[in-house]
This record gives structure tokens, C-alpha cells and sequence, in this order.
């Protein structure tokens, strides 16, 4: 190990942005697919790898949701969660907002609670194994209606005291946030803290809604917010976190060199960017992977400073954010 393999490694950090359908890696998908007898259209794990060969978010999806299918029981859900923490606790992750897309399941047929039980199973284990803290973020699938996810949101409610956000993702392109308007203030209602993917692929637009819209406490990606002066002015100004990750976009091509991925210039523009994996199983790595991605643009100090925004912008309680703060300090001062 690298003396900035260690420095990565230890660096105490959070992770905002991840997907735990995108964490299931093809070994995991074999194992499933066998234990619950679904047929996958791959001979091998190194078929799935060459399947991973996409160009774009829809081309991606399409692989997404059809691994998903040998998710079936509870105890696949568990497993998928406690495999990612395996992973997370490797890269120096001390706390974890991971996001589930109830729809991709229910709609063929999963029940709602085999789904959360698992992972919160998983969870708590992480809790247990690791010393993880984590939370739920619940996402709606855009390319799907609001009522959809007005009917998500209900059959959520017996596990709300247990989901610290709903989310948007899924095809951003041609799903405005605004089609999202009447489940998000729904949702704030029920106490639940919003964010949601914008300026991946849609343009600075998608942005300018998530905040005036849907009222986002947390932008996912927001890449494209560059694009527009005054949109990165207040997203600056407002402190509005930015979950980036930067090798899904390379991987999206929404970059085409991680060395001219924007990370450098956000934290430059005085925005509160964050390094997060997105889905690692399909897009190259973990967030110790990201952080190294980025690593060969940025300094140390700049690292710590991601990873402080962790933090910051976590929906942890203050104190506990505090004493996060205070590891990275104690980390930083014995370098």
C-alpha cells in the first residue's frame, strides 16, 4: 500500500451517494441467481463484466434493473447491504446514506418489507461489525408517474420513523424534478429530508427546479451547475451540498479523462462537493476508488476537505458530526 493509498484509506469519511441495488457485484449475482434458481442471460462472471462495457445512463439501467431480478428474499437484501459495508469499512467509511429503489422491486412482485428488512438487517449488522452508521434514502424511478411514487410513499409509511430522505433517480433526461412536485412536498410533510439526482445528464435547469421545486436539501451529481454562473453562485452561497462521482462519470461519459473531472474547480468555486461511488459495482469502484481517482487533482488538504463536506453534509445529527470533524482533525495533525 501506497503512502496515498493509506492516507485514503484512513481519512475518516461519509458516503451520500450510493446506490445498494448498483453494489451488487457479479460474483453476488451468481450466488443469488443460483440460490433462488432465476435464469440470468450471462454464462459467466466474466460475461457480466463484458456486459458493463456501456456508454451511457439508459444503456446502464437496462443492466441495472436486469440484475436486480435475482433479489428476491430478504435475506438477498441483507446480503447485498452487508456486502457493500464490507467494502465501505475497507475504505475508511464511518457513515452511510445508501439509496433503494423500492419500485425496481415491487413491481415484479417483491413486497416492500422484504426489501427494507433485509437491508436494515444489514444495517444494523454493519452497526454491529463495523462501527457504521447509516440511513435510508428512498428513491423514486423518474421514467415512472408520480402516482407511482405517491403509491411508493404510502406503502412506505409503516417504515418512515426508519428513512431519513426520499430521492429521484433513474433516466433523468426528459423526467423533470417538477413532474416530482406533489411526492416531495409529501414527503416533507412526513418529515422526510429531500434530494435528488440533477445535472448528470439533464441540463443546469434540472437544478434550478430541484431547489425551487421540489425544495432539495441535497443535489446529486450537479455537474451541469457549472454551466450556469449563477446557479453555481447560489448553490455556493447556500452551502447546498453536491454528492459528485467522479468515476460513474467517467464511466457515463460525462467526463472523458478523470483528469479533467470538475472536482478541483467546484471546490475552487467554493462549492460543497463530496466524493461518493454512485453504483460501484457497475462503474469501476468504491469510494476509496473515487478518492483515489481524484487524488492525482487534488492535494491532501482538498481531500480532507471532501471528506469534512461528508460530513457536513450528512443528515446526521450535529454532534455526531461534530466528533467526525474532530477524528479527520486528529487524523490530519498526526500526518
Amino acid at each position: 500500500m501506497t503512502d496515498l493509498d493509506s492516507f485514503i484509506t484512513g481519512l475518516p469519511k461519509a458516503e451520500l451517494h450510493l446506490h445498494i441495488e448498483g453494489s451488487l457485484e457479479p460474483e453476488l449475482m451468481f450466488a443469488l441467481a443460483q440460490r433462488n434458481g432465476v435464469a440470468i442471460p450471462y454464462a459467466s462472471v466474466e460475461d457480466v463484466r463484458a456486459a458493463y462495457a456501456f456508454g451511457n445512463l439508459q444503456d446502464f439501467l437496462d443492466i441495472y434493473y436486469a440484475g436486480a431480478d435475482v433479489l428476491r428474499t430478504q435475506a438477498d437484501f441483507h446480503d447485498l447491504a452487508a456486502a457493500y459495508f464490507n467494502r465501505a469499512a475497507a475504505d475508511g467509511v464511518r457513515h452511510a446514506e445508501i439509496m433503494f429503489d423500492p419500485q425496481t422491486h415491487t413491481d415484479r412482485g417483491v413486497a416492500f418489507g422484504t426489501v427494507i428488512e433485509g437491508l436494515l438487517s444489514g444495517m444494523a449488522e454493519a452497526e454491529t461489525q463495523h462501527g457504521i452508521s447509516s440511513s435510508l434514502i428512498m428513491s423514486f424511478l423518474r421514467h415512472l408517474s408520480e402516482d407511482a411514487a405517491i403509491a411508493t410513499l404510502a406503502a412506505a409509511e409503516p417504515w418512515l420513523d426508519r428513512i431519513a430522505a426520499v430521492g429521484l433517480d433513474s433516466s433523468e433526461v426528459g423526467h423533470p424534478p417538477e413532474k416530482f412536485a406533489r411526492v416531495f412536498a409529501a414527503a416533507r410533510e412526513k418529515g422526510l429530508k429531500l434530494v435528488a439526482h440533477a445535472g448528470e445528464e439533464g441540463p443546469a435547469a434540472y437544478v434550478w427546479e430541484a431547489l425551487d421545486v421540489l425544495h432539495v436539501d441535497r443535489i446529486d451529481h450537479g455537474n451541469r451547475a457549472l454551466e450556469d454562473d449563477a446557479l453555481v453562485s447560489r448553490l455556493a452561497a447556500e452551502g447546498m451540498t453536491l454528492t459528485v462521482c467522479p468515476l460513474s462519470n467517467l464511466k457515463l461519459c460525462v467526463v472523458d479523462d478523470i483528469a479533467a473531472h470538475p472536482i478541483g474547480r467546484m471546490l475552487d468555486l467554493g462549492l460543497k462537493a463530496t466524493v461518493n461511488s454512485d453504483d460501484p459495482a457497475y462503474f469501476g469502484g468504491y469510494v476509496g476508488d473515487n478518492y483515489r481517482a481524484v487524488a492525482g487533482v487534488l492535494d491532501r488538504a482538498a481531500l480532507a476537505t471532501l471528506a469534512r463536506n461528508s460530513f457536513t453534509g450528512s443528515f446526521l445529527a450535529p454532534e455526531a458530526v461534530a466528533a467526525h470533524l474532530a477524528e479527520i482533525d486528529a487524523f490530519m495533525a498526526a500526518r
